[in-house]
C-alpha cells in the first residue's frame, strides 16, 4: 500500500471508557494512516493505539489524536496503575519499511513542534530524537509524573524541547520519540502479593542486574485480585521473549508463586514470534520458508 512505513504507538492515559479511547483513536485514523489495534488495560487505566502510515499522513493523524486527547482526558482526575505525565504520554515513531531512523527523528521533531504549538503542550524528545543524554530513557523523563511536573518543568535541566516551561493545566506533557519495535509484555502472577511481582521485576529488568534490553515494574490488577510483572522489551532480537518469560517463572517458582498467564500489549513483530518457535521447539534448520504464509506473500510478490 505504501512504499514508505511508519509504525507509530501512541500511549494515552485512558483505559476504562471505550468510547472516550474510541473517539480519540478515531481521530487518528485519514488519508495517508490507519489505525490497526487499539488495546486498553483498565487497571494501569491507559491504552496503546496502533497507526501505521506514510510520514505526511502520520503527521495529520498523530496531531489529530493529541488534540481529541487533550480534549477529552482530565489528568487531574485520572488514577491507574501505569506512571504517566500526559494525557497522551508518549508518541514513539518506528521505521519499518523504506524509511530511515533518521527520517523517523525528523518526523518526531515535527510532530513535537506542533504539539507544543497548536495545543500548548510542553514536549520532550526521548530515545533516539532525544537532544540530551539524560532524556534518552522515558522512565527518567516520567519521573515525578503529571502531579511533580509543575515543580520539575520550572528547572533548568528538565526545560521541555518544544513550548512554555508550564504544563497543560489537563493534558499535563508529552514525550515525542523515535526508536526500534518495542514489545509490551506483561507476566500475571497468582498472587495478590505486590511485593512478588516487585521483587521479580528487580530479577528482571536491567537497570537492578537482569536482562539486557528489559524494563520491569510490579503492579496490581485489583479487578482480578492478582499482580503483574509488566515489562518493556526494547530490543527482542537481542533478548528473545521467551528468554524473559521463562526468567520471570523461574523468580516466581523460587517464590513458590506460578505464572497463570501473559498478555502482549499492541502489537508485534512476527518474527519475535518466530524466535519462540525456533527456541522452544528445537526445530532443526528452522527458517521463515517454512511458514506457509511466508512463502504465500513471496510467491505473490513475484507475480505482481
Amino acid at each position: 500500500m505504501w512504499d514508505r512505513l511508519i509504525e507509530c504507538v501512541p500511549n494515552v492515559s485512558e483505559g476504562r471508557r471505550r468510547d472516550i479511547v474510541e473517539s480519540i483513536a478515531f481521530a487518528a485514523d485519514g488519508p495517508g494512516r490507519k489505525v490497526i489495534d487499539l488495546s486498553m488495560d483498565p487497571d494501569h487505566n491507559r491504552s496503546v493505539i496502533t497507526i501505521v502510515g506514510e510520514p505526511d499522513g502520520l503527521v495529520d493523524g498523530v496531531l489529530s489524536l493529541a488534540k481529541k486527547a487533550s480534549e477529552l482526558i482530565d489528568l487531574n482526575v485520572h488514577r491507574g496503575e501505569h506512571p504517566r505525565m500526559g494525557a497522551v504520554d508518549v508518541i514513539p515513531f518506528i521505521p519499518v519499511r523504506g524509511v530511515t531512523m533518521e527520517e523517523c527523528i525528523d518526523l518526531s521533531m515535527r510532530v513535537g513542534e506542533r504539539i507544543a504549538t497548536d495545543l500548548r503542550i510542553p514536549v520532550y524528545l526521548y530515545e533516539e530524537a532525544a537532544r540530551r543524554p539524560i532524556r534518552r530513557n522515558l522512565a527518567t523523563i516520567r519521573k515525578g509524573e503529571f502531579e511533580g511536573f509543575a515543580e520539575k518543568i520550572s528547572l533548568p535541566a528538565w526545560i521541555p524541547d518544544f513550548g512554555e516551561a508550564k504544563i497543560h493545566p489537563t493534558a499535563g506533557v508529552v514525550a515525542v520519540g523515535a526508536r526500534e519495535f518495542l514489545i509490551a509484555y506483561n507476566v500475571d502472577l497468582a498472587t495478590a502479593d505486590l511485593s512478588v511481582a516487585k521483587e521479580i521485576a528487580r530479577a528482571v529488568r536491567f537497570s537492578s542486574g537482569g536482562l539486557r534490553y528489559v524494563k520491569a515494574l510490579g503492579f496490581p490488577l485489583s479487578e482480578k485480585g492478582i499482580v503483574q510483572v509488566s515489562m518493556n522489551l526494547t530490543n527482542f532480537k537481542k533478548t528473545p521473549i521467551l528468554r524473559v518469560f521463562e526468567l520471570v517463572k523461574r523468580e516466581a517458582e523460587r517464590r513458590g508463586v506460578m505464572v497463570i498467564g501473559s498478555e502482549i500489549v499492541g502489537t508485534i513483530p512476527r518474527q519475535a514470534l518466530y524466535d519462540v518457535a525456533r527456541m522452544a521447539l528445537q526445530v532443526r534448520d528452522f527458517s521463515d520458508e517454512l511458514i506457509l504464509e511466508e512463502r504465500i506473500e513471496d510467491a505473490l510478490s513475484a507475480n505482481s
